[in-house]
């Protein structure tokens, strides 16, 4: 009767656990400038009016529920679609890390530099600034994914030569750092 008590207790306890795991809430990415999954306005390409070439405008960025022991955040847009001298990598629209922890967004337009105001830095294939959806007109709709990951660290990494090297670099050092991740799509080709 003893081990029956014990081995329900340590089955309650398990199941408690587990919905208290549960019932916190998972982090989230979000934007007003598009729905998820949706077409991301030209305001936000390359293509946009006024837009430097390999620039454009950063839409404004919300995050919600980073985990408790967030130190910063690194951000990482990419285009999917992209094929990099025939390996597995994508471009790099934007990374920008050491965002610190009590930041819930970035504004819209963040100013090109290679360090902000805040100490985080950024990069793109472009150079220090956001690079915005660039996809050609003639071709089919490309898939961008920001996605977002809470670290228990600030990362010890500078700016590299390129955009590819620094996030080689940057993916490396949050390995076994990362407490949560959150991802936001948009699909983009130039208008006709």
């Amino acid at each position: 009767m003893k081990k029956i008590c014990l081995t329900l207790a340590c089955f309650v306890m398990v199941i408690s656990l587990v919905n208290a795991q549960s019932t916190v809430p998972a982090m989230t990415l979000s934007t007003t400038a598009f729905d998820d999954g949706g077409i991301i306005p030209v305001k936000y390409s390359q293509a946009a009016e006024g837009a430097a070439p390999g620039g454009g405008t950063s839409p404004a960025l919300t995050w919600t529920n980073p985990p408790a022991g967030t130190k910063s955040f690194v951000l990482h847009m990419h285009d999917l679609d992209f094929v990099h001298d025939k390996t597995m990598d994508d471009q790099v629209h934007w990374l920008v890390w050491n965002i610190p922890a009590d930041k819930t967004g970035l504004p819209e337009g963040i100013p090109k530099g290679t360090q902000l105001s805040d100490g985080s830095y950024q990069i793109s294939v472009t150079g220090s600034l956001y690079r915005g959806p660039g996809a050609p007109a003639n071709g089919p709709l490309h898939h961008y994914v920001v996605e977002l990951f809470a670290l228990d660290t600030t990362l010890d990494t500078k700016p590299a030569a390129d955009a590819f090297q620094t996030r080689t670099m940057i993916m490396k050092a949050m390995q076994g750092h990362i407490l949560s991740r959150a991802a936001y799509t948009g699909r983009f080709r130039r208008p006709q």
